[in-house]
């Protein structure tokens, strides 16, 4: 009794038991995905489209250089997102699972500490961009060339000091849907993407400020965004989860377990991140030695990432939508609904993605060109770049939800293994490996081409990996279900 008064989650004050949380254990699978993934997906779609609007924005303002000052700083802006997601979906995962054991105390708990550790890290990350040295370390690790480097440390700066806003509009935006309020949560991102193309135009275009304008754009949209979460779980009556002073005191476990729960999402952004700089490294390479140039190259390759990472969000948005689902009915012991959630899941984000697929191979040429390319030889070499990474796009969604269902179910090791194969173990080693092999195999590509091969080729690899860890699962899953063994998380 003494241990748990010392605990700070358990004198919280108990919440109202909510229809909107239990009925995740209890109303039909396709009904729930269906009513989670519509706004979870258009939320992924939205916060993605914060880099989209930025490089559309310079590209018509500036043309490559802008472009190519928004690819120097893509990679810094992805380590963001993956520790907004580190803290946010660790934080949100972890109060799923409590919430299906019905502790909502500690459901409380976990969101009061995600707010507090993402005030901490904006700190440390404010405190990096103010130090010349940190920064001027990381432009070169994102490989910026001379007449870029300029553009790019005033743009990432600027997106440092507002790094609160986009951990807490982002990271903590996850709980509105874990209490059962997907649309709310919709809203909240939209909102801020709104605001973010209204100050872009009037910013960039209209004043024309270029990359500070377009920094500021961006932390101006996400801050609205950010207000709009917390108002809704400060002043919002009736919610499931409240924000309360006493929740946000530290918490050592509590800490930990977000942190654990959240490091396979981080590892996936920051595994994006790594990729983003080795690209950066070999394009500089690479497109000095071809016709294009090397900021040419950083502006094209630029485009492509930006676009394959916006067709991929939609994926991410399922894996998110029924992280709450398979961590609820988990919790709840409920493994039949578990095993339909995951397959409903994986089915949503296999259609998707062919969707996807679809539009890319439609429109290329309108895609590339509303990010400002207009030089004939550089659209068809970014055209058919983008054709070639985006590959193996309607299977993607298969490893993104197999790889998020052992966080969300309390694997978190699983999870992080997943998210390495694709980002990490295949991606890179071929990165390096294909500029120096595929010429001398295949006379009609480059070194350059090789780049964007590597893609469709780590996408094989790690859609093959989980198929087997997910036949692994289901085995695992029976057991549990005849109660042959225990589940711990």
């Amino acid at each position: 009794m003494a241990a748990q008064a010392s605990d700070p989650s358990t004198r919280l004050e108990e919440p109202v038991k909510s229809d909107k949380v239990s009925r995740m254990g209890t109303d039909s699978i396709p009904k729930l995905i269906t009513e989670f993934a519509i706004p979870a997906i258009l939320g992924m779609l939205v916060n993605g489209a914060y880099n989209v609007i930025d490089s559309i924005f310079l590209g018509q303002a500036m043309g490559e250089i802008g472009l190519s000052a928004a690819t120097v700083a893509n990679p810094i802006m992805t380590v963001f997102l993956a520790i907004a997601m580190l803290i946010g979906n660790g934080g949100n995962a972890l109060a799923a699972l409590r919430l299906g054991e019905g502790r909502r105390n500690d459901a409380e708990c976990s969101l009061g500490n995600t707010v507090s550790l993402s005030i901490l890290f904006a700190i440390v990350i404010a405190l990096c961009a103010a130090s010349p040295p940190v920064l001027d370390a990381l432009l070169t690790l994102s490989s910026a060339t001379d007449e870029v480097r300029p553009y790019a440390a005033s743009f990432i700066r600027i997106i440092c000091f507002g790094f609160i806003f986009q951990c807490i509009g982002m990271g903590v935006n996850n709980f509105i849907r874990t209490a059962g309020a997907p649309n709310r949560a919709l809203v909240t991102m939209l909102i801020g993407a709104v605001a973010c193309t209204a100050f872009n135009y009037l910013f960039v275009i209209r004043f024309g400020w270029g990359v500070e304008g377009s920094a500021l754009a961006t932390i101006c949209g996400q801050a609205i965004s950010c207000i709009t979460v917390l108002w809704y779980f400060i002043m919002t009556k009736n919610v499931p989860l409240k924000l309360r002073l006493v929740a946000m005191r530290p918490d050592p476990k509590v800490i930990g377990t977000i942190l654990t729960l959240g490091l396979a999402s981080f590892v996936v952004q920051a595994g994006m991140a790594v990729v983003n700089f080795v690209i950066n490294l070999m394009l500089v390479k690479y497109g000095a030695l071809n016709p294009i140039g090397a900021d040419d190259a950083l502006a094209s390759i630029g485009v492509v990432q930006r676009v394959a990472i916006f067709a991929t969000l939609p994926l991410v948005g399922v894996s998110i939508a029924i992280q709450p689902l398979l961590g609820f009915n988990y919790g709840a012991k409920l493994i039949a609904r578990v095993r339909k959630t995951l397959w409903y899941g994986i089915a949503a984000a296999t259609s998707i993605g062919l969707v996807m697929w679809a539009i890319v191979h439609l429109f290329p040429e309108a895609i590339v060109g509303a990010f400002g390319i207009r030089h004939p030889e550089l659209v068809e070499f970014t055209v058919f770049a983008l054709k070639v990474q985006l590959m193996m796009l309607p299977f993607i969604g298969f490893q993104i939800v197999g790889a998020n269902y052992f966080q969300a179910t309390g694997q978190p090791l699983k999870s992080i293994i997943l998210s390495l194969t694709r980002q990490i173990l295949f991606l890179i080693p071929l990165l390096f490996v294909l500029p120096e092999m595929l010429p001398s195999v295949l006379a009609q590509f480059t070194s350059l081409d090789a780049i964007y091969f590597a893609a469709p080729m780590a996408d094989f690899l790690s859609i093959f990996t989980t198929a087997v860890f997910i036949m692994l699962e289901m085995k695992r899953l029976g057991k549990l279900e005849r109660k042959e063994i225990t589940a711990k998380f």
